[in-house]
C-alpha cells in the first residue's frame, strides 16, 4: 500500500506521491497526482490488477472531492489512459496559486502541467513585475501566466510546437489576462535568435527545455547555445532562470556551461522542488538555477 502525504489543501493541484525519485525502491514505477476532481496514477511498469484495484479502494478516502480515479500507462505505447473509477474527466481546469491551467488527460504523454515546476512558477511571478519576461521553450506558457499575474509588462512565449502555443493561449485567456502584453513565436529557438532579439532586451529570461526532441533538441549538446546567446538578449542585471531536468545531467553541467559560455551570469542560487519530489540521488530531479546578468563585471 502506498501511504500518501496528506495535503493540507485539495483545492490546489498537487503530487501526492513521488515514487519515481526512488526514494521509495518498491514503488520507483509509480506517480500519483492530484487535479481537481480527478486522481490520476502513473505507472511506468506494469503491476497486478488486485494492486492497482487496492491503490484505488484506498485513494476514495482521501478526499470527498474526488469523482474520478485514472492511470495513465506510461509504460505502453502512447502512455494510454484508463479509467479506474468513478466519472469519465478527460478535460479540467488545474488550480495552482489561485492561477487556472487547461489540461487533457489521456490524448497525449503529458497532461499540460509540470507539477514538479510548482516553485519555479511562483518564483516568476513574484520576480515578474513591470518586465519584459522571455518564456524559452514554453509549452503550454504556464511561466507566462505566472509571469503576468505578478504584473510583467510583457511575455514572449517561444515554442516549435504550435499546438502546444495554442493551448497557451488558452491558458492565457482562462485567467483572463491581456492578450495584447503577449506574443507567440512558434520558431527554432536555435535558428531564431534575431526575432527573439527584436523583441527585447529582457529583464527575466527562464529557459525549460526538453532534455531530448529527436531531431531538434539534444540538450547535453545544445544548451550552451542559449547561454552563450544572453548577452544578445538580456538587460543588463536582468533575472536569468535556467531549468534541467535530465537525471543523466547534474547542476555541476549547467554551472560549467554557464562559466564557459557566459561568465557575465552572476550565480545566485538554486531553487527547489516542492518536498513530496523527494529524491534518493541528489541532482536527478529538476534543477532551477538562479543567475543575474552582470556584464560590467
Amino acid at each position: 500500500m502506498i501511504e500518501f502525504i496528506q495535503p493540507c489543501d485539495f483545492s490546489e493541484s498537487q503530487r501526492l506521491f513521488h515514487g519515481r525519485g526512488h526514494a521509495y525502491p518498491e514503488l520507483s514505477h509509480v506517480n500519483v497526482d492530484w487535479f481537481e476532481p480527478v486522481i490520476l496514477i502513473s505507472l511506468y511498469q506494469e503491476v497486478e490488477p488486485s494492486w492497482l484495484a487496492e491503490q484505488v479502494s484506498h485513494l476514495q478516502d482521501l478526499t470527498d472531492k474526488c469523482q474520478s480515479i485514472q492511470v495513465q500507462y506510461r509504460c505502453r505505447k502512447f502512455a494510454p489512459c484508463e479509467l479506474l473509477w468513478g466519472q469519465e474527466v478527460t478535460h479540467l481546469s488545474a488550480v495552482e496559486h489561485g492561477l487556472k491551467y487547461h489540461l487533457s488527460l489521456g490524448k497525449a504523454q503529458n497532461s499540460g502541467l509540470f507539477l514538479d515546476m510548482r516553485n519555479g512558477r511562483e518564483w516568476v511571478k513574484n520576480h515578474s513585475f513591470n518586465k519584459r519576461v522571455l518564456n524559452l521553450f514554453s509549452y503550454t506558457c504556464a511561466f507566462s501566466v505566472a509571469a503576468l499575474a505578478g504584473n510583467a509588462s510583457k511575455v514572449i512565449n517561444v515554442d516549435m510546437s504550435k499546438s502546444s502555443l495554442a493551448k497557451g493561449r488558452e491558458n492565457h485567456r482562462l485567467n483572463q489576462q491581456d492578450l495584447s502584453k503577449v506574443i507567440f513565436e512558434g520558431v527554432d529557438i536555435f535558428k531564431s535568435y534575431g526575432r527573439l532579439k527584436k523583441h527585447g532586451p529582457y529583464q527575466l529570461l527562464v529557459s525549460d527545455p526538453p532534455s531530448f526532441q529527436k531531431g531538434s533538441v539534444d540538450i547535453e549538446r545544445d544548451y550552451k547555445k542559449i547561454i552563450r546567446r544572453l548577452p544578445e538578449l538580456m538587460s543588463d542585471n536582468g533575472d536569468v532562470l535556467l531549468c534541467l531536468n535530465s537525471p543523466d545531467l547534474n547542476v555541476e553541467f549547467l554551472m560549467a556551461e554557464v562559466a564557459r559560455e557566459c561568465p557575465e551570469c552572476v550565480f545566485q542560487y538554486q531553487l527547489n522542488a516542492p518536498e513530496v519530489f523527494k529524491e534518493a540521488y541528489e541532482g536527478k530531479g529538476l534543477k532551477c538555477l538562479y543567475f543575474i546578468y552582470k556584464p560590467s563585471l
